[in-house]
């Protein structure tokens, strides 16, 4: 890439995930895609996070904070952020080496989309045993991957939709798309695997599955938006 190629920021919260930070993070700096900055975000580790992220530094940019969750470590991510476009990846998971490249090549030529999406494969951690697999569903194909570890959106989209809500503690992207499509933001899926999703006890949809109501609660708020009146 030429010293002229955007900039594309990646946020990476993490919290207590010293076990996979490293696989995470050297799949962001071996992307093909070379201008890339790379911010993780220690929500507040207990364990050893912030040597494994600090051994990358630089290029990875390194910020401690509190605990205060996953919207809250994004949107400290996104203004720390000097990138044309954003993108995210979670602290147990991992980028095919082309994501980038791949979206960019796409979102350069096409000027009416906002938002950049691919496909997602989960995979079990190598550390689980066969009984622990048994109790994670794991599909074998890859799927659609509407979530932010596999978009890529310009900086001033992002913006018109605004930062992340830190009110929920599940499905915090699902709300912010909702949000982004009642902005109008346009959206494209590409065929291509770019992301891995791994499966192991701590998973954030595991670990807060009492959450789920959330998820209804976001759909009415959005509801409401659309008709113009505040939620119940």
């Amino acid at each position: 890439m030429t010293e002229q190629a955007p900039l594309v920021s990646t946020i990476m919260p993490v919290y207590n995930r010293e076990a996979y930070l490293a696989d995470a993070i050297e799949s962001v700096i071996n992307q093909t895609y070379r201008n890339i900055e790379l911010i993780v975000v220690d929500d507040g580790s207990t364990d050893n996070s912030r040597s494994v992220a600090e051994r990358f530094a630089p290029p990875v940019r390194y910020h401690h904070q509190p605990n205060a969750g996953i919207a809250a470590a994004w949107n400290q991510g996104i203004r720390l952020a000097k990138g044309d476009f954003f993108a995210f990846l979670d602290a147990d998971d991992l980028w095919t080496k082309n994501k980038i490249q791949q979206q960019m090549d796409v979102i350069s030529e096409n000027t009416k989309f906002d938002i950049v999406f691919g496909h997602v494969k989960q995979f079990y951690s190598p550390e689980l045993s066969e009984e622990e697999r048994q109790k994670i569903w794991c599909p074998d194909d890859m799927m659609p991957g509407f979530s932010a570890i596999t978009m890529l959106i310009r900086r001033e989209s992002f913006f018109r939709v605004g930062l992340f809500d830190t009110q929920w503690r599940k499905g915090i992207f699902n709300d912010w798309y909702l949000r982004a499509g009642e902005c109008g933001l346009v959206s494209h899926m590409l065929p291509h695997l770019f992301a891995q999703r791994r499966l192991h006890q701590a998973n954030h949809g595991i670990v807060n599955r009492d959450k789920s109501i959330d998820y209804v609660r976001m759909f009415r708020a959005s509801l409401a938006r659309r008709r113009g009146h505040a939620p119940d």
